[in-house]
């Protein structure tokens, strides 16, 4: 039941950051992992043909799902493929969707995930405003599915300040909680550790938090910290920036007791299933 959280730096170059993902996962591997979380466009950073890339993948001409494909069958390992550009299923023209990908460890897609919230906000930075809607179309699902380590649930970046995605995630069984991120530095270092404490504490979920954690052509700066909190909110692994391999073990048992201690799934007042309107749906 051990997983991995990466942290990276992803540049610009497709080939260099696959090969440097190449390397983290194998870390993962070798150090016991069933599972690794690679961060939000860990495929690559700064550049402006997202769509060109998407459009590739979706004909069979890129170079990026064989070798995810390749990677979890050649290390054993199931892999959420942080973010990458991809078109609707069978739409290869299509806007493309700010995709993660689930792989298991015989290379097979068994879940795919299109982010929901898409990063329209202007920040007190150098480069000042991100319209991600500019390049990506929103997503309309919400996403769970079963892999060796428990019931997964499927979330990236900007998705982590909407809380009632993680509560539909929670209603759906999950008990891990995927989130691929590439914070800026400004958001990062006002919220990025109290938003994913806040996930796991409410859903009492593991919050494996990936993330890109350096500087990036563009120029951009990203504010790191990958992390894996537990379903008490406890922190029990986090690098600040760099690259990074953590790795933490699911606690069954200890999950179990804190849902059963204070069952807050039973207590909720104010949430609808019904009212929520991404179709919830289970790979």
């Amino acid at each position: 039941m051990r997983v991995a959280v990466i942290q990276m730096v992803s540049q610009d170059d497709v080939l260099a950051n696959l090969q440097r993902a190449s390397a983290l996962l194998e870390q993962a591997a070798l150090g016991g992992a069933r599972l690794a979380v690679l961060p939000e466009n860990f495929v690559a950073m700064g550049r402006k043909d997202a769509a060109a890339l998407g459009r590739a993948e979706a004909l069979g001409e890129g170079p990026v799902l064989p070798w995810l494909k390749r990677t979890a069958r050649d290390l054993r390992l199931w892999i959420v493929a942080g973010t990458l550009p991809l078109p609707p299923n069978g739409q290869p023209q299509a806007k493309a969707h700010a995709c993660s990908l689930l792989i298991d460890e015989h290379g097979e897609v068994v879940a795919r995930y299109d982010k929901l919230h898409l990063f329209d906000v202007d920040v007190a930075d150098s480069r000042g405003r991100y319209r991600e809607s500019d390049d990506y179309a929103h997503g309309a699902r919400v996403v769970v599915a079963d892999t060796p380590v428990g019931r997964l649930g499927l979330s990236v970046c900007y998705d982590l300040r909407f809380p009632e995605l993680y509560s539909a995630l929670r209603s759906a069984g999950a008990e891990l909680i995927t989130a691929p991120a590439a914070f800026t530095a400004v958001t990062g270092a006002a919220h990025w550790d109290v938003l994913i404490r806040a996930r796991a504490i409410e859903t009492q979920c593991y919050v494996l938090a990936a993330a890109q954690g350096g500087i990036h052509p563009g120029p951009r700066e990203t504010h790191g910290h990958a992390a894996i909190v537990d379903p008490w909110g406890r922190v029990v692994a986090q690098q600040a920036r760099g690259e990074a391999v953590l790795l933490a073990q699911r606690d069954i048992d200890e999950q179990a007791s804190i849902r059963a201690r204070m069952p807050v799934i039973t207590h909720r007042r104010f949430f609808s299933q019904d009212a929520l309107r991404p179709a919830l749906t289970s790979e």
